[in-house]
């Protein structure tokens, strides 16, 4: 039988105080600024909407798919955009909302490729950061939660697609740190 729950590491209360928190310093940092708030699918979109309603101005709402794992738990190391933006981002003020930053490498792409279009300013919301796996130095701007060096699951984090829907974070049981099942 598939073990649905893992260890919980994060609650669902947690979370709601952290984003509340997170939106009311991002509100005050964007005042009078043309924010345009970009998720990063499929793995930030739990997070992406709850801080898109903790935020209190009017705001413009863009998605990008990219990926590096593929199929496996294990980054490739290289990073593909699936879709692209909707919205035109020269001169706005673009905040990138990611689910995890671990190696760092997918914020630096999307960094230097957004970079070419000429916002006025682009920064990074992550729910998580893992410091210890970072491959790369990036600049994370909003820190939800700094976890261990485990495998995560829940509220848009997943395994092999599965466990996106779980509303806290869990350490997956049956992975471990290199996304190997025992």
């Amino acid at each position: 039988m598939e073990r649905i729950f893992g260890r919980p590491i994060v609650t669902q209360e947690e979370m709601r105080a952290r984003i509340k928190d997170l939106g009311r310093q991002i509100t005050a940092d964007y005042a009078e600024k043309d924010l345009i708030l970009v998720g990063i699918l499929k793995g930030a979109y739990a997070f992406y909407a709850d801080l898109a309603r903790a935020i209190r101005l009017p705001l413009r709402v863009d998605f990008l798919i990219v990926t590096s794992y593929g199929s496996r738990s294990k980054t490739s190391g290289k990073v593909k955009m699936v879709t692209d933006l909707t919205e035109d981002i020269a001169g706005r003020d673009v905040l990138l909302v990611e689910d995890i930053v671990d190696s760092g490498l997918t914020v630096k792409y999307l960094i230097g490729t957004l970079s070419k279009r000429r916002p006025k300013s682009i920064r990074v919301c992550s729910l998580l950061s893992k410091p210890e796996r970072r491959k790369v130095d990036v600049a994370v701007d909003y820190v939800g939660f700094q976890i261990p060096n485990k495998y995560v699951v829940g509220y848009g984090l997943d395994y092999q697609q599965k466990y996106r829907n779980l509303p806290y974070l869990a350490v997956l049981d049956t992975v471990d740190d290199e996304g190997q099942g025992f």
